[in-house]
């Protein structure tokens, strides 16, 4: 049983801490990017090292007091918010934010989990390298979270996760003790791995603290296209021929719906049409190559070939960076249409390739059975990464719908269960889906995450209520 924050909790760690660690306002850790979920929040916390993390970590250990990780606040699944904990303190990352050190020669970057990611990335490309991992919220997202995450994004296709992006962290354990396994190491068998163990974790089972993040070099050449196509089948097949033609060179693969572009106008985001009809369905592709190599000649290699099978109906090939950031911030803008519009219930989903097509028919034909719909299905086709959103009809207000949406939700999810998917593909569970990884996850799976926290965590304080309810 967690016991609130307390004021002679407070006072105590005002003995040990530095007076730049109180004072932050609570009002701003309680909400979500959503407005939907609001949060507990007695003290917010902000420590400038990983010591004072430990010091903290430490006496909320002693003191039973539940401790909520918060990064840049952008999670979508109310892992950084918790409604039912009895008042915990908030442990803030934003002052831990400094790039440690940059080896370029290695390809890697150290960096505290408090940057955020864009300075993380800018800090790589003042090395002439990369750091792939590319987000909406990567102004906002802060390393610390996105590993905490594991989170995907438009280039999990060639470069992978955030957990394949990382060779070592530092941590504080539940215990407050400190896991030094900041390490630049490729290999290292040396027993359980820890670090692919906080990775996805969610904050549950501690806090990162520091990250060691593999770089890559900077590509030479880029070429980007919007091609219109047929259906998802003709997607997938367009999919199948750029890997083919392309192999690693290939980035990015997103699948767009029109009604996206819809929404845009709907809700007054500015943005110019790429192509003169605007399809059903389009994708947005990228290819990155050496130096020297001729990108935009294999995207249009690639834009004659798709054509020829009858896969692409029409396209655009960037012929300039505004053109490609043209594209690219239409993409990124989808998802603020959506938040402008409002979504019944939103649904961030992975299904293995081959079945997509069936699954989005399937999945609307539900929609259709349950309520009078749109629907906005769009995401990372290129890892099978879809965001299956539904929405009410023009001039309809959402909040009546909620119960609708639910009904939808789990007739979804069960869809997506049974064609062998995933109901969180890159979001992670938090406290939104607790019910479904209960439902839809392993037995044996779920005995060992709760063996696992119950072990490292024995009091529960770490981010109490997420994932494990």
């Amino acid at each position: 049983m967690l016991n609130p924050v307390s004021d002679a909790f407070v006072q105590a760690l005002q003995k040990k801490l530095p007076l730049a660690v109180f004072g932050a306002d609570p009002t701003g850790y309680r909400q979500d990017p959503r407005k939907i979920i609001v949060g507990r929040a007695r003290v917010v916390l902000r420590p400038g090292s990983t010591d004072e993390v430990a010091t903290i970590v430490r006496a909320a250990n002693a003191a039973r007091v539940g401790v909520i990780p918060y990064g840049g606040g952008t999670g979508l699944v109310g892992g950084q918010l918790s409604p039912d904990v009895p008042e915990p303190l908030v442990l803030a990352l934003d002052r831990m934010n400094r790039i440690r050190a940059v080896h370029s020669r290695e390809n890697v970057l150290v960096a505290e989990a408090g940057a955020p990611l864009r300075t993380v990335q800018t800090a790589a490309e003042a090395a002439d390298r990369l750091y792939p991992l590319s987000l909406a919220s990567e102004g906002s997202a802060r390393i610390g979270g996105t590993l905490s995450t594991n989170a995907g994004g438009v280039q999990v296709l060639r470069y992978g996760s955030a957990r394949d992006l990382c060779l070592g962290l530092e941590a504080v354990l539940p215990d407050g003790s400190v896991h030094h396994g900041l390490k630049r190491l490729r290999k290292d068998n040396t027993g359980y791995d820890l670090r692919n163990l906080l990775i996805g974790a969610e904050g549950t089972l501690g806090v990162i603290t520091a990250a060691a993040l593999r770089l890559f070099p900077r590509p030479g050449d880029i070429a980007t296209a919007y091609l219109a196509v047929t259906d998802p089948a003709a997607a997938l097949g367009l999919l199948a021929l750029a890997g083919a033609r392309l192999g690693a060179g290939l980035t990015a693969f997103e699948l767009i719906h029109r009604q996206g572009l819809d929404f845009m106008d709907e809700t007054g985001i500015a943005f110019r049409d790429p192509l003169t009809d605007r399809p059903d369905w389009a994708v947005l592709v990228e290819v990155a190559l050496p130096q020297g190599r001729a990108a935009e000649d294999a995207m249009t290699g690639l834009y004659s070939a798709g054509h020829a099978a009858g896969l692409v109906t029409d396209g655009i090939i960037a012929s300039s960076h505004a053109q490609r950031d043209a594209l690219w911030q239409l993409r990124e803008n989808i998802p603020e249409a959506n938040r402008r519009v409002g979504a019944v219930a939103s649904h961030d989903i992975a299904l293995p390739l081959s079945v997509i097509p069936n699954f989005i028919a399937r999945a609307q034909a539900v929609a259709a059975k349950i309520g009078a719909f749109r629907v906005n299905c769009f995401g990372h086709l290129g890892d099978g990464n879809l965001h299956y959103n539904i929405f009410p009809p023009p001039g309809t207000l959402r909040d009546p719908l909620r119960d609708t949406g639910t009904q939808f939700t789990r007739a979804l999810h069960d869809l997506v269960d049974a064609m062998g998917g995933s109901f969180s593909a890159e979001h992670g569970v938090g406290r939104v889906k607790v019910d479904d990884l209960a439902r839809y996850g392993d037995p044996a799976k779920l005995a060992a995450m709760r063996a696992i926290k119950s072990a490292l965590d024995p009091h529960g304080i770490m981010n109490p209520g997420a994932i494990f309810g």
